[in-house]
């Protein structure tokens, strides 16, 4: 007998040989114990996942002499006719050579025969994207009331060209990829069939190579024995498929995530002297980085995918970076992936990829700037805010200018007379209340007091705030409007410490409980702010001088350009 390859001599016989599709397999088996068998079926998946294997197993469970049955005996005629694809009640047909519409007319008007042996008739159509839509249309009617003894199993890697007429007569399964690990066992079990010694790392190596594709893996392995021989090593599979191994591809991102650009680009020019495909390494590298994305959110979904080596290296690197840093590192390094196929020079695009990687790294974005601010001036802040005396709160109390609507009632002096006057003076309450409607027009005189008071408190956010139009002070809020190109502002101002020194301020000047909003609008420009002689620095010299700036400057090593 001639010599059979292991994709064909190791195919699958029965529904428990078919790895990785369990959510297929079982549906299969419960259709078969249960009568409810379907007279058309959509396999579709990534080639080497089975489509093929699991339409012949199915025509086998029909057609055996004991069936329908979930177990096919594979000795009665019937089953090793179809084993062997001279079976006259299963039909193969190739899709990409029989798309025709007068092929179809031919096979509509077969089905009407019945079945020679079995118990039904097959029509297994391979690769059915590749019939014309002519030949879709001829088959639409037969699809949809075939006759009883006839069942249709369509087998297809590209769904999105199948007619929907078409998918919508037919039970469509997803085959999925095969996970690495799974790949690697059952080369594992081949390699111990054949005779042949072959390694952990190697399994893993041509495992990762296939991309879930066991048919891809078997003949990967069918063609290391006949270079190796009997012995196989992780280094005969890089060197014959010019592979990078996985630890070389850890040590990379070692060196990017370390900012380690040299030891990035000696690894690169390794990789390439010794004849390595750069796109490989390229879409291996995105796929360490999405692993390692992963794992820093739940370990134990990629426990079927990865290898222990790969594992360890996960393990010691998801400390090293935040998750916030690898999406940057994923979208900026995707961005060549797309022309590093194309170019001449790949070895030049991947080391200008890796170089504005490790740059990335070292970028602070203005989120991290202001929480580390935030951070700084933590507890001095606090500390600052109650350095303040009640005497001199009241003092703020006893300036605020009068209003016939809302009069106040200053230390050291009676109530002051309304049109109809109460013998009972007011309770704090009832001034909070009145603090709380208070007209709009308090804020030409309380606005500039407010600015100076956060000044006095917290000054470097005066200058996000200076611009801003006040619009209203009523019903218990005051509202700020803020021209449309200053979102970044009014970012800043919403924090929940800004916002809360804000109306703490608010209520101290005008009295009351106040609530403090932020408006953006087309309608205004930033408010002109005219320092008068006698006024204080400005913001930005004060925002400069902080010592907290100058804290902040220091550690993240910047400096102040422009003023705006």
């Amino acid at each position: 007998m001639s010599y059979q390859v292991f994709a064909r001599k190791y195919r699958p016989q029965v529904f428990d040989d078919v790895l990785g599709q369990d959510h297929v397999v079982q549906t299969l088996k419960n259709a078969i114990e249960r009568g409810r068998i379907a007279h058309a079926y959509l396999f579709v998946g990534p080639r080497g996942t089975g489509k093929t294997s699991t339409a012949r197993i199915l025509a086998k469970a029909l057609n055996c002499i004991h069936g329908p049955t979930v177990n096919p005996c594979g000795v009665c005629d019937s089953c090793r006719e179809i084993s062997q694809s001279v079976s006259l009640d299963v039909l193969e047909i190739d899709g990409a050579s029989n798309n025709s519409v007068d092929q179809i007319r031919e096979l509509r008007d077969n089905v009407r025969f019945a079945p020679a042996r079995g118990h039904f008739k097959v029509y297994i159509i391979d690769e059915v994207h590749m019939l014309t839509q002519q030949a879709f249309n001829a088959l639409l009617k037969t699809l949809e009331e075939p006759p009883a003894h006839v069942i249709f199993i369509f087998a297809t890697t590209e769904p999105h060209k199948v007619l929907p007429t078409i998918l919508s007569r037919c039970q469509r399964f997803d085959l999925r990829r095969i996970p690495a690990l799974t790949i690697a066992k059952h080369l594992a079990y081949i390699a111990g069939k054949e005779g042949v010694t072959l390694s952990q790392d190697a399994a893993a190596a041509i495992a990762v190579a296939a991309e879930g594709g066991l048919r891809d893996a078997e003949s990967m392995l069918d063609q290391l024995v006949a270079f190796c021989g009997n012995t196989i090593g992780e280094q005969e599979v890089l060197e014959v498929f010019g592979l990078t191994s996985e630890h070389v591809v850890a040590n990379l991102t070692r060196a990017i995530l370390n900012q380690k650009a040299a030891e990035a680009l000696a690894i690169v020019h390794q990789q390439a002297e010794a004849g390595k495909d750069l796109t490989k390494l390229l879409s291996d590298l995105l796929a360490f980085f999405r692993n390692l994305l992963i794992y820093k959110i739940d370990p134990q979904s990629l426990r079927e995918e990865i290898s222990e080596q790969a594992r360890t290296s996960l393990e010691e690197l998801v400390t090293v970076v935040d998750t916030q840093r690898v999406l940057r590192l994923i979208e900026g390094i995707s961005e060549v992936e797309a022309t590093i196929k194309w170019t001449p020079n790949r070895k030049l695009h991947l080391e200008i990829a890796l170089i504005r990687a490790i740059h990335m790294l070292s970028e602070v974005s203005l989120e991290s700037v202001i929480d580390a601010l935030e951070n700084l001036r933590g507890d001095s802040e606090t500390h600052a805010g109650k350095e303040t005396t009640p005497v001199q709160e009241q003092g703020a109390v006893t300036e605020t200018p009068k209003s016939q609507d809302t009069p106040k009632q200053v230390a050291g002096e009676s109530p002051p007379i309304k049109p109809e006057p109460e013998e009972t003076p007011k309770d704090r309450s009832d001034q909070a209340t009145e603090a709380a409607t208070a007209p709009s027009e308090q804020l030409e005189s309380v606005w500039p007091r407010i600015l100076q008071e956060v000044r006095n408190r917290r000054p470097f956010i005066v200058s996000w705030i200076e611009p801003a139009t006040p619009l209203s002070l009523e019903g218990g809020t005051l509202k700020l409007g803020f021209p449309k190109d200053l979102a970044i502002g009014v970012e800043s101002l919403s924090r929940p410490n800004n916002q809360k020194l804000l109306e703490e301020v608010v209520g101290e000047i005008v009295g009351g409980t106040w609530k403090v909003v932020f408006e953006l609008r087309d309608d205004l420009a930033a408010a002109e702010v005219r320092p008068s002689p006698n006024s204080p620095p400005s913001p930005m010299e004060d925002f400069k001088n902080d010592p907290m700036i100058q804290k902040a400057l220091e550690i993240f090593k910047a400096e102040i350009q422009a003023e705006r």
